[in-house]
């Protein structure tokens, strides 16, 4: 099977559109299989992954995530339809809740009930794109007027991946969803909860094997200092983005760990927050190095389980790049 290569980009912060559309362009020549672009509370997703679909032929475009409360279900029918049909269909649904300091301090919205609030959002989303009445009762949503689409998507699925944390919400992307995106679970146990998903999956009657896990990122890069390049990303989420992220690392055996750079970060501000990880969990939680070292640790998580690979490419030479991709692809 050949190895799947994905690519997220950091369109929420400096990156300008064409140098986005520039790197979407390298990714599909040289063989990376999707593009993920992230929303938060800057730019949306949709408006550059339209813009990359007219400029590129095979890439699959995904967003990375966009959260389950500031669009209806219906409306992100529309947006994934419309991106699906203009990108011949290429596109993937990323979804997942976000957090309660988002969706309720940006959006002003209530955030619970997560759990439900996904499973529905994420039925009624394929019930549009087959083309069925929307008749719905759910505990979020209740509709019996019977609309549909008044366009016929080109497929009458789109995949969904799901970024979820919490073992009620991972059970139900095994029984829902066509992939999961672990979030911040160590190499140590990666294997252990990717067994456990599939299982879930075979539990609700599902082939386990049809589902795909996109997990352990990487980053390929002739710096030495590329592996301390995600402290910021890592601590800004443990202390600033609610619970979450803080409870899935202490289940994990981080608890002290958490707890630290958290009250680091809030006393002495995000760098001081940035320099408290250690060094033994930063790299349980990601790769960093040259291009044969990355390969080596993209083969160690297909042993684990893992099906499509999180890569960052240190470069902005398209023939370096080039060069990488075709050694990660071996």
């Amino acid at each position: 099977m050949t190895r799947k290569l994905s690519l997220m980009i950091t369109w929420q912060f400096d990156m300008k559109k064409d140098d986005a559309i520039a790197l979407a362009k390298i990714a599909d020549e040289t063989g990376i299989d999707s593009f993920w672009v992230p929303e938060g509370w800057a730019r949306d997703a949709f408006s550059l992954l339209i813009s990359i679909a007219e400029k590129t032929r095979h890439i699959k475009l995904a967003t990375g995530i966009v959260n389950a409360y500031s669009r209806t279900p219906a409306a992100l029918a529309q947006h994934f339809g419309t991106l699906d049909e203009w990108s011949g269909g290429r596109a993937i649904i990323g979804l997942g809740a976000s957090s309660a300091n988002v969706i309720e301090q940006f959006h002003g919205l209530p955030f619970q009930p997560s759990l439900a609030r996904l499973r529905e959002t994420a039925e009624i989303i394929n019930m549009l794109i087959r083309g069925e009445k929307l008749i719905y009762s759910g505990k979020w949503f209740k509709m019996d007027r019977g609309f549909t689409l008044r366009f016929t998507p080109v497929r009458d699925h789109i995949p969904i991946f799901m970024a979820t944390l919490q073992p009620k919400s991972v059970k139900m992307t095994a029984e829902v969803a066509d992939g999961w995106m672990p979030v911040m679970i160590p190499k140590a146990a990666m294997r252990q909860e990717i067994d456990q998903f599939r299982q879930w999956a075979a539990d609700a009657g599902r082939d386990p094997a049809a589902l795909q896990v996109k997990a352990g990122g990487v980053t390929v890069s002739d710096n030495p200092a590329a592996r301390d390049a995600g402290r910021g990303f890592l601590a800004f989420y443990i202390a600033r983005m609610g619970d979450f992220y803080f409870r899935q690392l202490s289940r994990f055996g981080y608890s002290d760990e958490v707890a630290h750079i958290r009250r680091v970060f809030n006393e002495q501000g995000s760098q001081a927050g940035a320099a408290a990880i250690p060094a033994h969990m930063l790299d349980d939680l990601g790769f960093a190095g040259n291009a044969d070292q990355c390969l080596a640790q993209l083969r160690e998580y297909e042993d684990m389980g893992v099906d499509v690979h999180s890569v960052t490419l240190d470069t902005k030479d398209p023939v370096q790049f080039g060069r990488w991709v075709e050694t990660l692809l071996r």
